[in-house]
């Protein structure tokens, strides 16, 4: 069952239960944002019912990032947007490069995506592979403003990260930014399509944007506070200059995760340890790469 906690003034936040996606609400006046929408359409009907106990205000969505489990519920919540208005469909703002994956990438990621949970989990994996990909409509290239009800909601690309295309939304009333996966809790962060070089540089854009008190909404997890926000900026700087050491000597991506403090995660922070030094070394060598 997902439902939603009041963590600052008319700001919610829900934890989807399988695999911990924070979903977070924004409420004003007359309206609300909704930053991302969860797996499938299952999940999207559960996800608005939620939003529906708590307003009937017509919704935009925000996706964060294009993976499956922030964006493939886009066209269930879009669609039941009416709020007692006549019924249209939300508008959904991305960063341009994650809108473009969807549009142009998504059935190749929705097969990708199926055949990596089918064998742990293959309800789950069928209710993916049948949704319909909602591409976001509206595009966010380095900042916009929206207004929410006469609440203003920031989006800021800072640069890549988790992913190409990875959005954060600053509610400045409350002091309370939603990070995605660019900061993740409880869990090693994901490194499947990340950019390792440059992750620390983007983080350390976002510590700029938190005040002592902020609240930090990550993409998974418990909500946190600058404080871990900068220690996660610690731990992925660390890594990116380990992974730049390790390709000046040739070294082998799984014996280099095993000296990453990802590895204290066990067998799947050593997964992502080593998908983050292939995807590091992959970094390094893009001729247009600058650091």
């Amino acid at each position: 069952m997902i439902t939603f906690t009041e963590i600052a003034d008319r700001v919610l936040v829900a934890v989807e239960p399988i695999v911990n996606v924070n979903v977070t609400l924004i409420v004003g006046d007359g309206q609300a944002l909704l930053i991302d929408t969860l797996s499938h359409d299952g999940q999207a009907k559960e996800l608005l019912a939620a939003v529906r106990g708590i307003t009937g205000d017509p919704l935009t969505v925000v996706n964060t990032h294009h993976h499956y489990d922030h964006a493939f519920g886009n066209a269930v919540v879009a669609a039941g947007t009416g709020g007692g208005r006549p019924p249209q469909d939300a508008p959904i703002w991305a960063h341009v490069e994650a809108a473009a994956l969807l549009r142009d990438q998504g059935p190749v990621l929705q097969r990708q995506w199926y055949e990596e949970l089918l064998p742990q989990d293959p309800a789950f994996a069928d209710a993916l592979g049948q949704c319909v990909i909602r591409p976001p409509d509206q595009i966010v290239h380095n900042v916009t403003s929206l207004d929410v009800g006469g609440r203003v909601v920031v989006l800021r690309h800072l640069g890549r990260g988790h992913t190409i295309g990875d959005l954060v939304a600053e509610v400045p009333d409350v002091d309370v930014v939603v990070a995605g996966d660019l900061v993740e809790e409880g869990a090693p962060p994901g490194f499947g399509d990340s950019y390792p070089i440059s992750w620390p540089d983007t983080l350390a854009a976002l510590l700029t944007r938190l005040g002592p008190q902020t609240r930090v909404v990550p993409g998974h997890g418990a909500v946190v506070g600058p404080d871990f926000a900068q220690a996660q900026h610690s731990e992925l700087s660390q890594l990116s200059w380990l992974i730049r050491e390790a390709h000046g000597d040739g070294g082998d991506p799984l014996k280099v995760a095993r000296n990453t403090t990802l590895a204290r995660f066990g067998d799947r922070g050593l997964k992502e340890a080593q998908l983050a030094v292939v995807r590091g070394y992959e970094e390094l060598e893009q001729p247009s790469n600058t650091h």
